[in-house]
């Protein structure tokens, strides 16, 4: 088969294919994270799924790796690479909500702030992340751990159907009916089996939640997090909210005198009648008493982007992760010994509950590795100055060394970092074999590894 050149692929296709040599290639080759600097052989922004199929075609043929680009935030930046062909979803964002059916089907590349926002006019969501320029397609294929985890389970949970392009250029259709060895593998196995060009999710009743932040003094950090421990074994599912190390940021509602201080904080989100959220909220204020917060009821969306101003594009990003079972004393006494030193009001760190209904899937039934799992762990480094990047990263490092003993072996794959990829088998987990014999099928010459690979 004769290589199609360049201008050969730009004839092909109705979206725009960007050269090194051309005006937008500078601002178009960066993705979300600063720290990655790599000159892609072309930038394909995609108008459709007959683009992206030109594309993967056009980087087998000519022996080049597929990056793929949702909404960019891979930490690894693995939505960019030296004389790689990215494949840019971030056109295709139209959502189709069907309100009887309760489902809803999105382009490849939209973001969960537009799909929240299209759901939410039918009092509708379902499992997104923390920040809403997120992208559904990396979240939800690396599991998707986010607010409504425990009532509704993970992103990965919800995905009724995928529309697919293969390595071999094809467009397949994934569900349960319909190549479901590739269905069960696109929930929590990543970008390792094609580019996902089409989300169909089923949605649930989320209208008015109540929630927002609460923040603590550094001497509360272990009673908030023993309480919290203790709190979400019998907690309602409809509560969805995490303890946190964070400093504050320069609010209204944060005290003048206290802002650029680290605190630990719970953020809170309980989708249900604000009386109850209160009365739930109101545990944590007879543990501590909040030196800032800014809680009551509001729309999910407004929640879901509450954090964007703290990760705007352009910062330094180092992040680790750990799944863990139990939140043991030690455990919080390491949280507080390092949580304590988070260094810019951009990092932080999280501690995600994944219990309720994430483990009423069972293991086998998707591809996620860690439903035995109870929390998921993330140190997030997020900096503006590259000065920085080595007292930054060391924090990380250090962070996760203590936590690792309390910790299981893997991490969530969409928190790893690129310095992860030796750790592969343990952040898929149990399901790890199963994924590489979907892989030796669907993608044998590894066309697509610009991920946490899974090697076929």
């Amino acid at each position: 088969m004769t290589t199609q050149l360049p201008g050969t692929l730009a004839d092909r296709i109705r979206g725009q294919v960007i050269r090194p040599e051309d005006p937008d290639y500078e601002e178009a080759r960066h993705v979300y994270n600063a720290m990655i600097e790599a000159r892609p052989h072309l930038i394909v922004r995609c108008a459709g799924t007959d683009d992206v199929v030109a594309a993967v075609r056009y980087a087998a043929e000519s022996g080049r790796a597929v990056a793929v680009r949702g909404g960019g935030h891979s930490v690894p930046g693995f939505g960019t690479a030296d004389d790689a062909v990215v494949v840019d979803l971030s056109a295709m964002q139209a959502v189709d909500v069907d309100p009887q059916a309760r489902t809803a089907s999105a382009g490849g590349g939209t973001t969960w702030g537009r799909f929240n926002d299209a759901t939410a006019a039918s009092g509708l969501a379902t499992t997104g992340g923390i920040i809403s320029t997120t992208g559904i397609g990396g979240l939800t294929l690396g599991g998707g751990i986010g607010y409504l985890t425990r009532g509704a389970g993970l992103s990965c949970d919800n995905l009724v159907a995928a529309e697919v392009v293969t390595a071999d250029g094809r467009v397949v259709t994934a569900d349960e009916g319909e190549h479901a060895d590739l269905f069960w593998a696109l929930r929590g196995g990543g970008g390792n089996f094609g580019v996902v060009t089409r989300f169909t999710f089923r949605l649930h009743p989320v209208d008015q939640i109540y929630g927002g932040p609460m923040f603590f003094e550094l001497a509360d950090a272990p009673a908030v997090l023993t309480f919290f421990r203790e709190f979400i074994r019998d907690a309602p599912r409809e509560y969805g909210g995490f303890p946190a190390f964070q400093i504050a940021p320069p609010l209204p509602f944060v005290p003048e005198d206290r802002v650029g201080e680290p605190f630990v904080a719970v953020i809170s989100c309980y989708n249900g009648p604000a009386e109850e959220g209160a009365r739930i909220v109101d545990g944590l204020r007879e543990v501590a008493a909040p030196v800032a917060e800014h809680v009551g009821p509001m729309p999910y969306p407004a929640l879901n982007s509450a954090f964007d101003p703290l990760v705007p594009p352009g910062l330094q990003h180092y992040w680790k992760a750990a799944f863990v079972t139990e939140l043991t004393d030690e455990a919080i006494a390491t949280h507080v010994e390092h949580g304590a030193r988070v260094p810019v009001v951009n990092s932080t760190m999280h501690i995600y509950p994944i219990d309720g209904a994430v483990h009423d899937v069972p293991p086998d039934a998707t591809a996620f590795g860690h439903r035995d799992a109870n929390f998921a762990t993330v140190i997030a480094g997020m900096w503006p100055d590259p000065a920085d990047d080595e007292a930054n990263t060391r924090w990380v490092r250090d962070y996760h060394a203590a936590i690792a003993p309390h910790s299981q072996a893997g991490g969530y794959t969409n928190f790893a970092s690129a310095d992860d990829a030796s750790k592969v088998a343990d952040n898929y987990g149990a399901n790890y074999e199963r994924l590489r014999e979907v892989k030796r099928t669907w993608d044998p010459g590894n066309l697509f590894h610009l991920n946490q690979n899974i090697v076929p």
